[in-house]
């Protein structure tokens, strides 16, 4: 199996962060399994180069195939089968463009080819930015008021980093904001938050404290919920990745250069979402 530049970031994504947290010595560990021998010292370079490194050097070969099973290994996801799935379904996504897909049956995870690229094909790019959110106010979900005052700030920073043309300002503050609100709401309705089917559990299958889950945990349980529509969570899922090129050398690796259309976009999908959020804030807390 040979992937794009863009699947090999996403497998990356899923190695370091997204099936569970790798620090730099486990990391090491990880592809001393595939076959390496390295160790972890002094001067080691930063985890993403490193994981972008060693996938270079596999891909095409087995070793990459026992890579994507290892991370998708159904005994490390006991009691959270749905999580496993989705993000099965995410890096589908990309693989897609490889000819590629991954499967699961039962207790193991299999390749097969991909004959088309099945997407949300209802939810258009260009449709989603015509929409206008006019009212944007943190006030009427109701959170914190400490809190509401810091994203309040943000999003007036968001604005000025738009309009003077700073995209990438944008689009971290945009994520930040975006998660600080997702996290307020679980905050606000921890009930139904950590018993969604979205939620993310540990090995022994307990859900995970809120400081544990990441932006694309709160998004998929949003989402289930009914917090969120279909148009808010697919962006969201498409620009979440961005906040990690906070790090020089995460956007050295990825080649990523965005513009103000990539800010836009994330600003578009900050504003559906407390729009969204607002409308049901009502019901929520009753």
């Amino acid at each position: 199996m040979i992937l794009q530049q863009k699947s090999l970031e996403k497998l990356r994504n899923l190695i370091n962060e997204e099936t569970e947290y790798r620090s730099g010595p486990k990391l090491v560990s990880f592809f001393n399994e595939l076959g390496f021998k390295d160790v972890y010292e002094q001067g080691f370079p930063s985890r993403w180069v490193y994981t972008d490194e060693k996938l270079a050097k596999i891909n095409g070969t087995p070793e990459l195939d026992k890579c994507i099973k290892r991370i998708l290994m159904p005994v490390n996801f006991i009691g959270r089968f749905g999580e496993l799935d989705k993000l099965i379904n995410d890096f589908n996504q990309y693989l897609a463009f490889d000819n590629w897909k991954v499967i699961r049956k039962e207790k193991d995870i299999l390749f097969i080819k991909a004959d088309k690229i099945d997407f949300d094909a209802d939810v258009k790019e260009e449709d989603f930015l015509s929409k206008e959110f006019h009212d944007v106010s943190i006030d009427k979900l109701e959170l914190d008021a400490v809190v509401s005052d810091i994203l309040k700030s943000r999003i007036d920073q968001i604005k000025r980093c738009i309009s003077v043309k700073a995209p990438l300002a944008a689009i971290f503050l945009s994520g930040s904001v975006l998660e600080g609100i997702l996290l307020g709401m679980a905050t606000k309705n921890p009930k139904d938050y950590n018993q969604a089917k979205t939620s993310p559990r540990d090995k022994e299958g307990k859900t995970k404290m809120f400081h544990q889950w990441t932006l694309s945990n709160f998004i998929d349980v949003s989402h289930e919920l009914g917090y969120i529509k279909d148009d808010v969570r697919k962006f969201s899922h498409a620009r979440r990745d961005f906040r990690n090129y906070i790090h020089p050398y995460e956007q050295m690796s990825s080649r990523f250069n965005p513009d103000e259309h990539t800010a836009e976009i994330c600003w578009q999908v900050l504003k559906a979402a407390i729009s969204q959020l607002a409308k049901t804030s009502i019901v929520i807390d009753d």
